[in-house]
């Protein structure tokens, strides 16, 4: 088995397309074509980890935040980066991230966060925008199923936990073909009159390359009639955080002590109890003061997310508990879940969770 092989499985676990324009996920460093000896999975590809990459015979690492994320001009070993780096190069190990790619995912970091807590009835904190694209096409009657279902086969018409939707409507189509055409009904320069049925599909935009070739190879028309449209419709099984609620209530202190334990913080930074029960929580892996609001908004009586800062605190202005679990551990269990999956997708291969704790944050 070939690294891009791996590559190609990581993409259907989360597709990279799903991330935040100012990430950096993917292959990061390596040769895709090289034949992959094991998987290490960890949290942050540092140099400590590239060493146990090579003492386990593992050639790709797989980490959750990428070790490359701004740009670099030079090389040279100064700093943590560029050592990791460096070394990974040096003994042909290649680097693969999913960061906010999987954050975004429905069953990733957050869904996990949700899980570990026992958060119930979840749904997306912060839905993506600009992500639904829709497309319209004309075909004749006999041809609309082999192409709708074509187009269904490359990704259209998923819409929540339905698939195979689409709206389609009959109407009259007209056209006239040049001494250059080759009509599939009628003849050149003849005035074509008939039943057509239009198709109309969404779609996640990074999909629209293998949608129009299904659309291509699957329309009887010479030119193939259709529209693009870019909808600003939210996406709701993608975004960032989710939201979900306890089948019973509890206390602010016992909430926070639960949390302390489950998601074994060093020590949790809170806001001024609000004296209400602790019912509907939500959640933000990593850095999340930007969402406040948006946990206010929601409803939620808690909202834990990492690296608030002392003003962000003041947010709270009693409406919400906040609590800053730190980053590291509002992620903790991301790695798991990687190694799960790939350990369910690749049979008698090395898949090894990272034992080194590569959180920088230490607690007195």
């Amino acid at each position: 088995m070939k690294i891009k092989d791996i590559l190609t499985i990581l993409e259907q676990m989360v597709p990279t397309a799903y991330a935040e324009d100012f990430d950096n996920v993917g292959l990061l460093v390596g040769d895709k074509n090289t034949e992959a000896t094991g998987i290490l999975v960890c949290h942050d590809a540092l140099e400590s980890v590239i060493d146990e990459a090579i003492e386990k015979n593992c050639n790709l690492v797989v980490c959750f935040h990428p070790i490359l994320f701004s740009g670099i001009k030079k090389i040279t070993g100064k700093n943590y980066v560029e050592r990791a780096v460096i070394k990974a190069i040096k003994n042909d190990i290649a680097i693969y991230a999913v960061h906010t790619a999987l954050d975004n995912h429905k069953h990733g970091v957050n869904k996990i966060f949700c899980d570990a807590l026992g958060l119930t009835n979840t749904k997306v904190l912060v839905p993506k925008s600009n992500f639904i694209h829709k497309l319209v096409t004309f075909t004749i009657p006999e041809n609309v199923e082999k192409l709708r279902n074509a187009l269904f086969d490359a990704g259209a018409g998923n819409i929540g936990n339905y698939e195979n939707c689409s709206f389609n409507s009959q109407g009259i189509g007209t056209y006239q073909g040049t001494n250059e055409s080759n009509p599939v009904i009628g003849e050149q320069g003849e005035f074509v009159e008939g039943q057509e049925i239009k198709i109309e599909v969404t779609f996640e935009k990074h999909l629209q390359s293998q949608i129009l070739r299904a659309l291509f190879n699957n329309h009887v028309y010479e030119e193939v009639a259709y529209e693009i449209y870019k909808l600003e419709n939210q996406h709701q099984n993608i975004g960032l955080g989710m939201i979900g609620e306890f089948e019973t209530p509890m206390n602010e202190k016992d909430f926070l002590l639960m949390v302390k334990e489950k998601m074994q913080a060093g020590g949790i930074r809170h806001s001024e109890y609000t004296g209400n029960k602790i019912k509907k929580v939500a959640v933000l892996g990593g850095s999340g003061s930007f969402a406040i609001k948006n946990a206010i908004g929601a409803g939620a009586d808690a909202y834990i997310t990492a690296d608030l800062k002392y003003h962000n605190f003041f947010e709270a202005e009693n409406k919400i508990l906040l609590a800053d679990i730190g980053h590291f551990e509002s992620e903790r269990y991301t790695k798991n879940y990687i190694v799960e999956y790939l350990t369910k997708k690749i049979a008698n291969f090395a898949i090894i969770l990272s034992e080194e704790n590569t959180n920088p944050v230490k607690y007195l």
